[in-house]
């Protein structure tokens, strides 16, 4: 499955982690140990946030259109 949401990716100097968010997805914000961890488990729950809403027939939000 393709996914065309943002996502943003950050250092949490709190958490000694980096957090991944995707901000049209309400709730979907997880994290990893490195860069590429936050990034591969921010699919996964966007993947499961989108399937979850879909399976209770709850509003998915269209990605935003982006430049590029």
């Amino acid at each position: 499955m393709e996914i065309k949401y943002e996502v943003i990716i950050y250092w949490s100097s709190r958490d000694k982690l980096y957090m991944a968010e995707a901000p049209e997805l309400p709730g979907c914000l997880v994290h990893g140990r490195s860069y590429r961890e936050a990034a591969e488990n921010i699919v996964k729950a966007m993947e499961l946030w989108l399937r979850v809403a879909r399976e209770f027939n709850r509003r998915v939000p269209k990605p935003r259109k982006t430049r590029g």
